[in-house]
């Protein structure tokens, strides 16, 4: 297999110039650098775009389906989905997209006010309103749910060793038992379009609390609605991650799964990371595990019915 080159500055800004008809005067074109220093394939160029850049073919596949998408999803969300202004291939077979800047901080960043709460559950009820047949028609892949009793037996092995490094007090998975994994599996018949990627890099806010953007959509899949609550619990936290969902209308049995999903998978990956296995920032993943940790109400809740109706 060809390596795929590695893009520098001056990769970019040729690249830039060449879209954007800025530094033809001589004056150098526009400041270019990369999101963050572990992201090489991703970089803002001045203060109004952000280039994107597929490091294999794989990611092109999704960059391309990515492009089509976010047109499908745009009308149905109330929040900013980027927009293209320049797609192509950077290197041979490899894509790339210049996407308007979507303006705000992150979810790391800022607190999600109660009207950012009420962004995001436009944000579940419209990807639920998008025609399944019309995302299949892109392309975008059906995803399996995943075992929350799977899960769960991981992630108690893993906080016993998060909890001899005092890290966590690993009683506190006890709340989620073999039986309680099993009223949680997700019910047939209930997939949606899901961003399936959500993390608080993805979530855009503003100063005063809205969610303005959604970024990266080349994870998007067909599949359960679950995975959407647990990645704004890791974002935003476990109490507004369920009040927006409970606001776009999805039950208990939803909203207490990507609870538990959520929880389960900061418990492995903190743990992943403290052994050598994962690379990363982290402060970010203990503020994750200490977000979706926060108590809800709804947990006291036990038992579902069977035919316990989705909207």
């Amino acid at each position: 297999m060809t390596q795929a080159p590695t893009p520098t500055a001056d990769t970019v800004r040729r690249l830039v110039r060449s879209l954007l008809k800025e530094g033809d005067d001589g004056t150098g074109g526009p400041d270019v650098r990369p999101v963050t220093e572990d992201r090489e394939h991703t970089w803002w160029i001045g203060g109004r775009h952000v280039l994107r850049l597929a490091p294999d073919r794989e990611a092109s596949t999704r960059r391309r389906r990515e492009l089509r998408l976010r047109d499908v999803v745009r009308p149905h969300v109330p929040v900013a989905v980027p927009t293209s202004v320049a797609h192509g291939d950077w290197a041979p077979g490899l894509a790339y997209t210049l996407d308007t800047r979507v303006p705000g901080g992150t979810a790391d960043e800022h607190d999600v006010s109660a009207v950012g709460e009420a962004d995001l559950a436009g944000l579940l009820g419209g990807l639920r309103a998008v025609p399944v047949r019309q995302a299949e028609a892109l392309g975008v892949p059906r995803v399996a749910p995943r075992s929350l009793e799977a899960l769960r037996r991981m992630a108690v092995h893993a906080a016993e060793r998060l909890s001899a490094a005092d890290e966590f007090d690993a009683a506190r998975l006890h709340q989620l038992t073999p039986p309680g994994a099993a009223q949680l599996a997700a019910q047939p018949g209930t997939a949606v379009l899901t961003h399936h990627g959500l993390t608080g890099a993805h979530v855009v806010v503003s100063a005063d609390g809205r969610v303005r953007g959604i970024l990266d959509w080349t994870a998007a899949a067909l599949g359960d609605p679950a995975e959407d609550i647990a990645g704004l619990a890791v974002a935003v936290g476990s109490p507004a991650a369920v009040r927006a969902a409970t606001l776009a209308g999805y039950g208990a049995r939803p909203c207490l799964r990507g609870l538990w999903l959520a929880r389960c998978d900061t418990v492995i990956r903190l743990t992943d990371h403290l052994e050598g296995r994962t690379t990363g920032s982290l402060p970010l993943l203990r503020t994750q595990l200490r977000r979706v940790w926060e108590p809800i109400l709804l947990e006291r809740v036990t038992d579902f019915p069977e035919d316990e109706p989705e909207p």
